[in-house]
């Protein structure tokens, strides 16, 4: 149980399909929508990552992370590659080069491309991309949007891909757009890797029930909905606690952050440094363990241990805390928080940026190459993968996860096997009056820690 402490978010073929699927323009946005934002965090690490030694990617050392270091750190199970499943990745604005940039990352790191990948627009077509919107943070959203592919992509590289771009930020044209997917993609996995924080649209009640009409819908076609829990600790930035929307509604899997324990941030120097590689010696490097086995490579080889995500340095910490909006669902009532309210997150994975993934992209604005890439949204489209391996398991879609995830949890034994518990840390954001510890069990500041990806697909395909 955790302890309250005080003083944002694209084939045998790749198939780019501009499908005018929504009946909505980027200039139908209501002048009463609140908007959502993505917070993916990025330091640029050069066009190539073929001479950087594993796990350090940069000159000053930040740890960073390929598909199959974050595949042998989780045990991601073998056999299993998300073949039959469908992943929808909901952005705004979307990214002009993603065909391009997917196909770059996968050359990279030796993955095949997907099955299909189909880029859905509005009506009107997707936005042209324009870098010096800052007003809506368009280099963020094509950020976010190559985070999002990429990563799903990798971590199930057999499932198809749909990106379904909103014409804009705002709350009416997401859940315009998330109302299409829904009905057009039954039984599949969608990610949302954005968020507001719950103060700013607890007076647009007409938003709110426009997309939980949304999440019903995907309960019913067997959709299961995640959401990124945010990247600005339980407060979100403001002066009391307040956890971000979407990740917040009951029908929706909230994934948080984790960062290495130890943890190290080579840009930070007053931090302790990463350890030197020391040929055929085991060492403890972020969330992995490593083993020099050359002069120059120090490949992932198993689980090191985990914290909460709170990079004090970039100013960002794990989304946890109690909802403003939702009172507390039948799922939560055994998981020993003692909160009335729906808290936040269920599951957490990796998002620190010093320990974060790496992501390629070419878009105007920002400089053509490899950035390693942190965040909560790094989460959501990974575990949009882990539950397309367990729905090809089980044969048959899970739909909403959150019963199947927290029964599993609450069996002691099984906790043991297909979780991480994270003990350690907490998601206080620098300069905010208050956060959440980690301790054992399900906790809100990382709900009940992170996945051992083969033993909960295992479980989660065999649950009832």
């Amino acid at each position: 149980m955790s302890g309250r402490i005080g003083r944002p978010w694209r084939v045998a073929v790749v198939v780019a399909v501009a499908v005018a699927l929504f009946g909505v323009g980027a200039a139908q946005a209501s002048s009463g929508d609140f908007t959502y934002r993505v917070t993916p965090h990025w330091v640029n690490v050069g066009k190539s990552v073929s001479a950087f030694t594993n796990p350090f990617c940069s000159a000053h050392r930040l740890i960073c992370y390929s598909p199959n270091d974050i595949r042998t750190a989780y045990d991601y199970p073998a056999g299993l590659d998300g073949t039959g499943q469908t992943i929808v990745i909901v952005d705004a604005f979307g990214s002009p080069t993603i065909q391009n940039d997917l196909a770059t990352f996968d050359a990279q790191f030796g993955l095949p491309a997907p099955p299909s990948f189909q880029v859905i627009c509005p009506t009107n077509g997707c936005t042209p991309f324009d870098p010096t919107d800052t007003k809506h943070g368009q280099i963020s959203w094509a950020f976010e949007t190559s985070l999002d592919i990429e990563w799903a992509h990798a971590m199930a590289p057999g499932a198809k891909i749909v990106l379904a771009v909103a014409p804009t930020s705002s709350g009416n044209t997401i859940n315009v757009t998330e109302k299409a997917v829904i009905a057009q993609y039954p039984g599949s996995i969608m990610s949302q890797s954005f968020g507001i924080p719950e103060a700013l649209v607890h007076n647009n009640n007409a938003q709110v029930k426009q997309a939980e009409q949304n999440y019903v819908a995907a309960r019913n076609a067997g959709i299961t909905a995640l959401a990124s829990s945010g990247d600005f600790g339980a407060t979100n930035g403001f002066g009391s606690e307040n956890a971000s929307y979407p990740s917040s509604s009951q029908n929706v899997t909230a994934v948080g952050g984790t960062q290495g324990n130890p943890y190290f941030n080579g840009l930070d120097p007053s931090g302790t440094p990463p350890p030197n590689c020391v040929l055929n010696v085991p060492c403890t490097v972020g969330l992995a363990t490593v083993n020099c086995s050359s002069a120059m490579v120090c490949p992932t080889i198993s689980y090191g241990g985990e914290e909460v995500w709170n990079e004090p340095f970039f100013g960002v910490a794990g989304g946890g805390a109690e909802s403003l909006l939702f009172s507390s669902p039948s799922y939560q009532a055994g998981d020993g928080s003692g909160s009335a309210t729906r808290t936040t997150p269920d599951i957490s994975y990796n998002a620190a940026i010093s320990g974060g993934v790496l992501v390629f992209v070419s878009f105007s604005g920002v400089a053509s190459g490899f950035y390693i890439v942190g965040g909560t949204s790094a989460g959501s489209p990974q575990m949009a993968a882990v539950v397309a391996l367990a729905n090809q398991a089980r044969g048959s879609s899970l739909g909403f996860l959150n019963s199947r995830l927290y029964s599993i949890a609450e069996n002691a034994a099984k906790y043991a096997s297909d979780f991480h518990d994270i003990t350690v840390g907490n998601n206080q954001l620098v300069g905010t009056p208050l956060g959440y510890s980690a301790g054992t069990g399900y906790d809100i500041a990382t709900g009940w820690g992170t996945p051992d990806v083969a033993h909960l697909v295992a479980d989660l395909a065999a649950s009832p």
